[in-house]
């Protein structure tokens, strides 16, 4: 909503080539309440003024020596580039009015002035430009705001993804269908997927492949078919001379806004170190 204070304090420029029409529209509008109004009855200068002062409402009159009305208001599309001139034409001429609202006037009013009629368009004129400004104003906010927070989301992202780097040995996101998006470190051989193709299938039958204890990995691809979140899931795998290395894996489902699931991501270790000791302990100490 616009404070009446607005309209009122809104920058009006007077362009005509009569200077009693100068003075009758200036008497309207401090006797309206209109507190920041100037004029100009050379239209050469108007680009100029409006470049500097950014008016809310020109008043141009049509009919002026050496640059009418329409070259006027042709050479301010050049400066509201945004498409939108803040022109109320005054003209004497019934058939300028067409193609003064062609040429990108908002309204109109006809000589001689009807001083009510001035006042209403003048006002319905400024009520409507300054909620265009600041529906644009509102507008840049809002898209400062998605910038900023784009952008901390980004910075979130690489955050974490730093720190699961680091706190893991690997790292992966895949989508909903499955398909591996993002990985760092030993992803697909830690899970299995190295040594054999999307059927099972070694791709290398010569190379001797590390037997996995299926109810461990069978458990860990439940979760993920049901899109549940896991948190150090252990797994094993006995290698080709007979050692076992243990594998720890944390999972969770991600979603978009609108709740839909968008793929899982996760982190996993080889603690093969810490699950072997203290069976070396105990070894020792027999």
């Amino acid at each position: 909503m616009l404070d009446p204070a607005e309209i009122l304090n809104a920058s009006i420029l007077i362009v005509d080539d009569q200077p009693a029409n100068v003075l009758l529209l200036e008497r309207m509008l401090r006797d309206a309440g209109y507190r920041n109004c100037s004029s100009t009855m050379d239209p050469k200068t108007v680009c100029g003024l409006h470049l500097r002062h950014r008016y809310d409402l020109i008043l141009l009159d049509l009919q002026m020596p050496e640059m009418d009305g329409f070259e006027v208001m042709e050479a301010l599309k050049g400066i509201e580039t945004g498409g939108y001139l803040p022109v109320l034409v005054i003209t004497a001429q019934p058939g300028h009015k067409l193609r003064a609202l062609q040429a990108g006037a908002k309204a109109f009013v006809s000589k001689p002035f009807e001083l009510v009629e001035v006042q209403t368009r003048i006002r319905n004129m400024l009520e409507v430009r300054l909620l265009y400004r600041q529906l644009a104003q509102h507008n840049l906010l809002l898209e400062q705001k998605v910038l900023e927070r784009t952008a901390a989301l980004r910075d979130s992202e690489a955050r974490f993804k730093s720190l699961a780097e680091l706190s893991s040995d690997w790292y992966w996101e895949q989508d909903a269908a499955g398909v591996f998006t993002k990985t760092s470190g030993p992803v697909f051989e830690m899970l299995g997927l190295a040594a054999t193709g999307e059927s099972g299938t070694p791709t290398d039958a010569a190379v001797p492949q590390p037997r996995w204890n299926s109810a461990e990995r069978a458990q860990l691809y439940a979760n993920i078919a049901a899109r549940r979140p896991f948190l150090d899931h252990i797994y094993s795998r006995t290698l080709a001379d007979g050692t076992v290395q243990y594998l720890q894996v944390s999972g969770e489902p991600m979603f978009d806004a609108g709740s839909a699931f968008i793929g899982y991501r996760g982190v996993g270790s080889d603690i093969s170190a810490r699950v072997n000791v203290p069976a070396v302990l105990a070894r020792a100490s027999i």
